[in-house]
């Protein structure tokens, strides 16, 4: 299995995936909403930096960690420069299909996510075209997705595994990428040629990714003391957004049979981020009101040549965290329709896998 990789706070898969944790408001459990921007990256750390400071648990799994209040939001952000497919595991059930986790892929129901075309994911797929935000909270109460689905709550954390084409599959994407590059570079001397310009137009920029960027994590002294027992932080689900899961339109049998690599990633209290790594743990999430007050922008992506995964009504099921802890929403601030975005259509330190 091929080595992953960390680069600042991305996750470099094989395959050329990246995956970013980003950090976002986190949205009313009643009714359907856009897609919130992220609030800047979480900070990624090996768990191997720090084998001395750690559960032993965590050592024997490998991987990174990240901080995150209770009841906090995060989406995934991905790109890839080739074809993959991307399992996402939250407590070891897959995100998409509600099954136990798998090292094979499944197609029925499907058990991944299909890069470059899942630009990201917010939670776990429950409805028609939406999805249901991920909210960490911790093991023990039953609310997270592992804990409603298979009534154990051993896990915690978010799992991920890439699977590249095969050979001959990938072979014919790149040759078809190919000649799209160069279709695309002779409309383009066409365009310099005839046009009064000089040169072509620009092409319009990529959607914002993100929102402003949080202040990088101030250092703190360097903790002390003997790894301990951390509290362990799992995935529920909160609000409902309009977010599309894509089904693979590709033929059965051109993903490899064996992932090319996979990370355990750790979800860990603000208070024992400082303990462990020494750094000051991100500032506590936004406040919804002051965002909308703000301006900052929602989204809604649609992507008319994509066909949408049915929810499994496994997953369909999962009730969010609000359930166990109680509704602590201030009263909710819709954002106006001009704050709607319509979207349109390996360096780094190699991450220790282990046993789980």
């Amino acid at each position: 299995m091929g080595a992953v990789r960390i680069d600042g706070n991305r996750l470099l898969l094989p395959g050329g995936v990246r995956v970013r944790f980003m950090r976002t408001l986190r949205l009313p459990e009643r009714g359907t909403h856009p897609l919130p921007p992220g609030l800047g990256e979480f900070p990624v750390r090996r768990v191997e930096d720090y084998a001395g400071r750690v559960p032993a648990e965590w050592r024997a799994r490998g991987g990174v960690m990240l901080p995150v209040y209770l009841r906090e939001a995060m989406w995934l952000n991905f790109t890839a420069s080739e074809p993959a497919a991307l399992q996402v595991g939250a407590g070891k059930v897959c995100a998409v299909s509600g099954r136990p986790w798998s090292a094979r892929l499944g197609r029925d129901p499907q058990n991944y996510l299909v890069l470059p075309r899942q630009p990201w994911l917010d939670g776990i797929n429950s409805g028609r075209g939406t999805v249901r935000q991920f909210v960490a909270v911790p093991l023990g109460l039953g609310a997270t997705v592992e804990g409603q689905v298979t009534g154990e709550e051993v896990w915690g954390g978010i799992q991920l595994q890439v699977f590249p084409l095969k050979e001959g599959p990938l072979a014919a994407w790149r040759e078809e990428e190919r000649r799209k590059r160069e279709a695309a570079a002779e409309i383009e001397r066409a365009r310099a040629a005839a046009g009064p310009y000089g040169g072509a137009m620009p092409a319009p920029g990529a959607p914002p990714a993100s929102g402003a960027a949080l202040p990088p994590p101030a250092m703190a002294a360097a903790p002390g003391g003997p790894p301990r027992s951390a509290p362990a932080m799992g995935l529920g689900v909160g609000g409902s957004m309009r977010q599309e899961v894509y089904r693979d339109d590709r033929p059965a049998g051109s993903w490899a049979e064996e992932p090319a690599g996979r990370v355990f990633v750790h979800l860990v209290t603000p208070p024992e981020w400082r303990r462990i790594t020494g750094e000051a743990p991100p500032p506590s999430p936004v406040d919804r009101a002051a965002y909308t007050r703000a301006g900052l922008p929602w989204f809604d992506h649609y992507d008319h040549d994509g066909e949408d995964l049915a929810p499994t009504d496994t997953l369909g099921r999962v009730r969010p965290v609000g359930d166990w802890l109680g509704d602590d929403h201030a009263p909710w601030q819709q954002p106006s329709p001009q704050q709607v975005k319509p979207l349109g259509d390996a360096p780094g330190k190699p991450v220790e896998d282990g046993a789980w």
